[in-house]
């Protein structure tokens, strides 16, 4: 089973990405939601992911502090920034990130999820 955890502040963002998932992953998936960056580190540790959605822009903790105060126990999961932001600066930023797989333009497509999970 693939553990999944998606942290955004927006449900309506949570929801789409939780079913486009569930919907064209061939493999039994379980999610775990964050709408809070600050609760999700506290416990992800616990959780393992095999994938990490993140959303950058969120009150509190944005995405980039998640990122950087964000050391895996266990296993590196696969970090995919999904984000609203179209800035180039965050794209490039995010390619500073050795962890970080992937930037990814909200909303999550079918073509994104093939070259994530195939």
């Amino acid at each position: 089973m693939l553990t999944i955890v998606l942290i955004d502040d927006d449900p309506i963002s949570t929801f789409v990405t939780e079913k486009l998932i569930s919907k064209n992953v061939k493999e039994p998936c379980q999610f775990f939601k964050f709408h809070s960056a600050e609760l999700a580190l506290e416990q992800i540790n616990g959780i393992c992911p095999n994938y990490l959605f993140l959303d950058l822009n969120m009150p509190e903790m944005n995405g980039w502090d998640f990122l950087d105060r964000f050391i895996p126990q266990y296993k590196d999961p696969q970090i995919y920034i999904l984000s609203s932001s179209v800035d180039e600066r965050d794209i490039n930023k995010a390619s500073q990130y050795q962890v970080v797989k992937k930037y990814l333009s909200k909303p999550l497509i079918k073509k994104y999820i093939k070259s994530i999970f195939n």
